[in-house]
């Protein structure tokens, strides 16, 4: 008997059994008829509901023969086969039938794989089972038809060879009572619902099932004949619902099941339903291609093959390097034999039109006027003669020798002073293409080299692809804001960018997407910063690096009257005669509405300017022509700063310092003064670390030589210096403080006056040495606008003073010095100030004294 055949016999019987109450057949007979007859499940479920027991009156034995079984559990009233291949088995079951028994007892195993399972090897609740029939098949293997009829718990083991006996204790069935009736109709309708949406979705399972399930009335038959026949759970689980002693709460567990079991099907359904569309969809694809590929050929329009051909064409007349005539003649064979339908086909075709688009060796033609040059720079920048002065110089090189790799140079400095626009009028007086790649907030390392093409979307890098942009092998490249690269767990741009900007390795440079080396060394390379605290140290050793420092007032004037004022009234549609500044205004403007070391405010409230006349020029026939000074505070409203002016008071303490800012100099007031107290120093006004300890090396210096400036030493035990520098808001750092700090306090705690006029600047040490600092241009500038007639400088500091014109440095007296000693020679006078502190020291200290006096 086939397998096919058995499982039908399994449903076929447990509905058929029914026929002995009305026709009141044997075993033998139904068997018979199910097994020789051809009719089918719809014909045999007719007969009625659940078959009821002819042997439930029989007297149950307490100790039972058991047959263990690997991965099945028996349910009541359900009957399966089961076929039996352990000697022991057989054995078993051939004494049963050779003793005339038809009862067994079926327990399931806890590990299937156990092959001489003992007592404790099987779970304790199995199922009383009628052996139905015993088929022994064509190949000698034996198959038992049995059906479950109680439940039983084994309680002893009897014995365990030559087969397994056991006494058992059988166990009732919990019947939903008459006030759960509703309940458990409710569920038995659920679960035929959803019984029969499983067997829907599941193409396993004969359609004639869902009359079955349509047929069976009772709940307790419907979960024993689900849990067995119908669904998909795993061997626990069955045991564990045959365990269950309520059929209701049987039910409920089943209906979990059931529901586990029809999303998986529910997923099962939906992929394969996807899977034939996308077959479909791919067939019906291909056909159309096909289609249009016969009438693009019988209209002469381009084809796959017509494409390859003319980058083939193209390929022939490029000049580039032999290796990459051989890698391209590679890949275009590679495409030629790619289905044109194929994903990779278009992404073949793209790299290879990257390939032709890119400037190998197509080189524009350098204009080396050296004049020509210089005027064109001049012209559009004031200023910046050290960058002019470079260009020129790589200009005579190239004229000279006609081959030069490009510098890599690096623009430092504040916003705003024109670093990027340097970059353009670089590009027109070489006559060179240019190009601007923005480095701010890059983070990704493939934006700098590209992705490999093994990756879907894959894209060239940012600096081959604005190559191919510039259409020639060596443009004006302008990396602009190069302190703002980032990086990440995708890379680190900076990184990527050593073997961009160094001469000697960026000839082979290899870009992932292109795969083969492309020559950088042509390219004039200008990185803009605005500092490079933050810039790779081996990136800062590979560029050179020109400082531009902020403008001047003079220069910012000279820029506006030159170059703003013209630039705006034309992108304004304004005439000269409708719009003009004069000088004053202009020096009014940088003073009290601008606070920048570039011209970019400057140029936007120069604009504003503008269009308030614009605004005139539409509504009043008649205006005042020229913008004055006056002018400013109508148009602008009130001045946004105020600049910092000298201030002659004469207070004991107050020094006036220099310091240096991305703004441009500024000037800086120092203030100082005593309190009673117990020797504490009190730093305020936002400073930063280096500058309270040049505070604190001032007083340490104090201390130790104040017999020779004059100081009571009692004083810094029985007073507190406090000092401060105003504009608390604004954070204040560096060692340039130090000689001013000192003056400052030497003062206070001399009552001694200040020279009027005088600044300073300059870094201390505890030996009483005066050491340099920098951005003394924007200092000195600083000083001159703010009133200042003396400068106090260290002597090292002279040769910064060769930079700045003398137009700036007339009516300025400068001393040089080399120690503390010489500093308060010059800063402090004799004279005491107006109102000196009576700096007392009670008499437990040692005696009064005035600290005031000589």
């Amino acid at each position: 008997m086939s397998a096919i055949r058995i499982r039908q016999f399994v449903i076929h019987y447990s509905l058929t059994i029914k026929m002995r109450k009305k026709k009141k057949l044997s075993d033998e007979t139904i068997l018979a008829s199910i097994l020789d007859s051809e009719h089918n499940l719809r014909d045999l479920v007719r007969l009625g509901e659940e078959p009821e027991d002819t042997d439930a009156q029989m007297e149950l034995p307490k100790q039972l023969t058991i047959l263990p079984l690997r991965n099945t559990v028996l349910f009541r009233s359900v009957v399966v086969p089961v076929t039996v291949g352990r000697l022991k088995s057989l054995n078993t079951i051939k004494q049963l039938v050779k003793n005339g028994q038809k009862y067994i007892g079926v327990c399931a195993q806890k590990n299937i794989k156990t092959e001489e399972p003992q007592y404790d090897d099987l779970y304790e609740v199995g199922t009383l089972a009628k052996i139905i029939k015993v088929i022994t098949g064509h190949d000698g293997s034996t198959t038992i038809i049995i059906q479950g009829k109680n439940r039983f718990r084994m309680t002893k083991s009897v014995q365990e060879n030559p087969y397994l006996v056991a006494e058992v204790e059988y166990l009732t069935d919990i019947m939903p009572t008459t006030a759960e009736a509703k309940r458990a109709k409710v569920i038995l309708k659920t679960i035929r619902e959803n019984a029969q949406q499983m067997i829907k979705l599941n193409p396993d399972i004969p359609d004639d099932a869902h009359v079955a399930l349509d047929n069976i009335t009772s709940l307790r038959f419907m979960v024993d004949f689900l849990s067995s026949n119908i669904i998909h759970i795993d061997h626990e689980e069955r045991q564990a619902l045959l365990t269950i002693d309520s059929v209701i709460d049987k039910a409920v567990k089943l209906l979990e099941f059931i529901f586990r079991e029809l999303d998986m099907l529910e997923i099962k359904s939906d992929i394969t339903n996807k899977t034939h569309h996308d077959i479909e969809q791919q067939q019906r694809d291909y056909f159309l291609r096909q289609q249009i590929k016969v009438l693009q050929d019988e209209l002469g329009d381009d084809t796959p093959e017509s494409d390859l051909r003319k980058f083939k064409e193209r390929a022939a007349k490029k000049k580039w390097p032999e290796p990459v005539a051989k890698h391209f003649k590679k890949e275009a064979d590679r495409l030629g034999r790619t289905n044109s339908m194929a994903p990779d086909y278009a992404i073949g075709l793209n790299y290879l039109e990257f390939m032709l688009d890119l400037p190998w060796q197509e080189l524009t033609k350098d204009n080396l006027d050296l004049e020509r040059a210089r005027k064109v720079l001049d012209k559009d920048h004031f200023g910046l003669e050290k960058v002019k002065d470079r260009i020129i110089e790589f200009l005579a090189v190239l004229k000279l020798t006609n081959s030069m790799k490009g510098p890599i140079l690096c623009l430092l400095g504040p916003p705003g002073v024109g670093k990027t626009s340097l970059g353009k009028s670089i590009a027109k007086a070489l006559g060179r293409k240019y190009v601007r790649m923005s480095l701010g907030g890059v983070r990704d390392e493939a934006e700098i080299r590209g992705h490999r093409r093994t990756y879907i979307g894959a894209m060239p890098g940012r600096i081959v692809q604005n190559i191919k942009k510039a259409g020639a092998a060596n443009p004006v490249f302008i990396l602009d804001e190069l302190d703002k690269v980032g990086a990440d767990f995708r890379g680190d741009p900076a990184s990527a960018l050593l073997e961009v900007l160094d001469p000697e390795q960026n000839n082979t440079f290899n870009d992932h997407y292109l795969e083969v080396d492309y020559d950088l060394s042509k390219v004039l390379f200008i990185a803009t910063a605005n500092s490079l605290d933050s810039v790779h140290p081996a990136l800062r050793d590979r560029m050179e690096v020109v400082q531009l420092s902020g403008y001047t007032q003079e220069e910012k004037l000279q820029i506006a009257k030159n170059h703003l004022v013209s630039k705006i009234r034309k992108e304004h549609g304004l005439t000269a005669k409708q719009f003009n500044m004069e000088d004053s205004a202009i020096e009014a403007l940088i003073q009290n509405y601008t606070l920048e070391a570039g011209v970019r405010k400057l140029s936007q409230q120069i604009a504003a300017l503008a269009r308030k006349t614009a605004i005139q020029v539409a509504k009043e026939p008649s205006y005042a022509k020229k913008i004055t000074a006056q002018d400013l505070k109508t148009k602008l409203g009130v001045p946004v700063f105020e600049m910092e002016n000298y201030e002659d008071t004469d207070v004991a303490g107050v020094v006036t310092g220099l310091a240096w800012t991305p703004l441009g100099g500024d000037v800086l007031h120092i203030e100082s003064s005593l309190s009673k107290g117990k020797g504490k120093l009190i730093l305020s006004g936002y400073l930063g670390n280096v500058m309270k300890e040049s505070a604190t090396t001032a007083l340490s210096y104090l201390k130790a030589h104040d017999e020779q400036i004059g100081i009571d030493s009692r004083l810094f035990n029985h007073y507190d210096l406090h000092i401060h520098v105003p504009s608390g808001a604004v954070p204040k750092d560096g060692p340039s403080a130090g000689i001013t700090m000192l003056t400052s306090m030497a003062s206070t705690y001399t009552q001694r006056k200040i020279k009027p006029r005088l600044a300073m600047t300059g870094e201390i040490t505890l030996t009483g040495r005066v050491l340099p600092v920098g951005g003394i241009k924007e200092k000195i500038l600083a000083a001159k606008r703010a009133g200042i007639w003396e400068i106090i400088l260290c002597y090292k500091n002279q040769k910064d003073l060769e930079d700045i014109e003398e137009v700036y440095r007339s009516g300025l007296t400068i001393y040089y010095v080399k120690s503390i000693e010489e500093v308060l020679q010059i800063a402090l006078l004799e004279e005491k100030v107006l109102k000196p502190l009576n700096l007392v020291i009670s008499p437990q200290a040692g005696g009064g004294m005035n600290g005031a006096a000589d």
